[in-house]
């Protein structure tokens, strides 16, 4: 009854067994492994961008950090929303490895500020670049997709929002710790949520997705790709043993891998909301992806961890009034089984 995070699941046999070959013998390092050359070329064709350029980093925290210090210069600021991960939860990295540019936040839509609207990217941006050199210049716009809120931007927003950074001339980068599950959500392809959306940069996924430890970078302007490498070495995040990221991309993107992992999280995730409406759980926001953000008494919460559940509370702690509603986060990765979650629907 494990619904904390889709980071703390097991990792699939497959990618196990790609680690396992890859630990046979010798190879370049640094990137220059078979490997990663399969991993370029196969990414490149997922997404219909052969000149692209891809970079593999071991978490989501250096994969955000290290393309938005490539895209940015440390006099501007980077437009994000409230609940962006890199606003909340990556301990002011992207302003370290950016050399200090700051983050302004994009407020959201009323009832949903997980996701910024056209009219308040627009309003912001205007707002910057207004005292000279004495304010921060106008930098890279980061969207999320899933959001934190476990909602999904259509492809019609995602357009219209890349219309507005085109306007000012200023790059937008995608956090897609978890692409697949938004892309199989909207049932799109991975172009049509990028760079055919306006996106010039990804940070794509893999360790919310069922890998041990891996995220990719995709530049769909490969003139960003040098200043990039530096910026890793430099950053302390290019691996000397690279295959063992290399295979688990590898891993991931055989045989659909990734399509099928983020299609059973999202399956399990519809389940879940079934079975916690079917309860009488009040939603926050109507699940779109693996997330959802459901209300239940906290006597129920005391239940549910006293048999051992695990997830997060959001907004309020456990001791308290019996009857009062509390809302919590639970995220479904691939591998939960419908037992588990009918054992967690039976308790409530």
């Amino acid at each position: 009854m494990y619904f904390a995070s889709d980071n703390s699941g097991p990792v699939p046999a497959q990618v196990l067994h790609a680690l396992a070959k890859a630990n046979e013998g010798y190879a370049m390092g640094y990137g220059a492994d078979a490997e990663m050359a399969e991993v370029t070329k196969r990414l490149r064709d997922i997404f219909e961008a052969p000149e692209a350029t891809v970079h593999l980093v071991a978490t989501g925290t250096a994969a955000n950090s290290i393309a938005l210090a490539t895209l940015s210069q440390p006099f501007e600021t980077i437009f994000c929303t409230p609940t962006a991960h890199i606003h909340e939860d990556e301990c002011n990295a992207p302003e370290f490895y950016t050399g200090g540019a700051k983050l302004t936040l994009v407020p959201g839509a009323p009832g949903c500020d997980d996701k910024m609207t056209r009219q308040a990217l627009y309003a912001t941006i205007a707002a910057e670049e207004t005292r000279g050199v004495h304010g921060p210049q106008r930098g890279p716009v980061s969207l999320t997709q899933v959001t934190e809120r476990g909602t999904i931007y259509s492809l019609d927003e995602l357009q219209a929002l890349s219309a507005v950074t085109r306007e000012f001339g200023l790059p937008l980068h995608l956090d897609g710790a978890r692409f697949t599950n938004a892309m199989v959500a909207l049932d799109c392809t991975p172009a049509e949520m990028t760079w055919k959306a306006g996106v010039d940069a990804l940070s794509f996924g893999g360790t919310k997705n069922g890998l041990m430890g891996v995220e990719a970078v995709i530049f769909f302007d490969p003139k960003h790709a040098r200043e990039f490498e530096l910026r890793r070495k430099r950053g302390g995040h290019l691996f000397s043993k690279h295959r063992y990221l290399s295979a688990q991309m590898l891993a991931y993107l055989r045989d659909d891998l990734w399509r099928d992992n983020a299609r059973k999280a999202n399956a399990n995730c519809a389940y879940l909301a079934a079975g916690l409406r079917q309860a009488g759980a009040s939603f926050q926001h109507e699940p779109q992806a693996n997330m959802i953000f459901a209300a239940l008494p906290r006597a129920t919460h005391q239940r549910l961890f006293e048999a051992g559940a695990a997830y997060h509370l959001w907004d309020g702690p456990l001791e308290g009034d019996l009857t009062e509603q509390i809302t919590a986060r639970f995220v479904c990765d691939w591998a939960i089984s419908t037992v588990q979650m009918d054992q967690f629907l039976a308790l409530i």
